[in-house]
């Protein structure tokens, strides 16, 4: 039986490795980019199915939060960036920090609420921008949906250990964040290429403090 990562793809094959996937520690994790082992699906197991519609966006709608609008400019301006239009990239990026300093701080936050919001984006968000992205081949949309799916599980992994771990999970080790995917790893260096995007491991960015 083979095992897939669902974070950057690497195969688990208990024929080539001798050891049964079940029989690996919990505390196990991906070689490549260090997904825990609750990432991992049988490699024909089918997904469960998606709840996802036109009336869960419109029973949803929203003004969005001047930090969500943020983020959003800095999303087009790594997209931007990446098909070297410099002109768009600096509009999008005054845009984004324009937003960010307007954006009241969130009280609330808080490790669990994240966890709360990165589950909700998994169960409900993502399966519907799929399904509509589908229904309209539009392939740029069904890309960033593939790769922030994985970005989000694997924040929500990295989450789930700090909730057993604490800051211990964060000693002597640093933080990495891929500029173009946003994907998250901890180690003393970034991987050598993105196991989310492909981009190689000079487009990470240490995260301090």
């Amino acid at each position: 039986m083979k095992y897939i990562c669902s974070v950057c793809g690497y195969v688990y094959d208990e024929e080539t490795e001798g050891i049964p996937f079940d029989s690996l520690p919990e505390d196990w994790t991906c070689p490549m980019c260090k997904a825990p082992k609750s990432l991992f699906a049988e490699e024909d197991r089918e997904e469960p199915e998606r709840k996802a519609g036109i009336e869960y966006a419109e029973e949803n709608m929203e003004k969005l939060p001047y930090g969500v609008v943020s983020a959003i400019f800095s999303n087009l301006a790594r997209g931007a960036e990446k098909q070297y239009k410099e002109r768009e990239r600096e509009l999008f990026t005054i845009l984004a920090e324009y937003f960010s300093r307007i954006s009241p701080p969130v009280v609330e936050a808080c490790a669990e609420s994240l966890s709360s919001l990165l589950s909700s984006d998994l169960s409900d968000l993502y399966p519907f921008v799929r399904e509509r992205a589908e229904a309209v081949s539009d392939r740029g949309t069904l890309r960033v949906t593939v790769w922030g799916e994985k970005v989000t599980k694997m924040a929500a992994a990295i989450l789930d250990r700090y909730a057993k771990e604490g800051d211990r999970l964060l000693e002597n080790t640093d933080i990495w964040v891929c500029s173009v995917c946003g994907f998250i790893y901890i180690g003393d260096n970034p991987p050598s290429i993105c196991p989310v995007c492909k981009v190689p491991d000079w487009k990470f960015e240490r995260i301090g403090g």
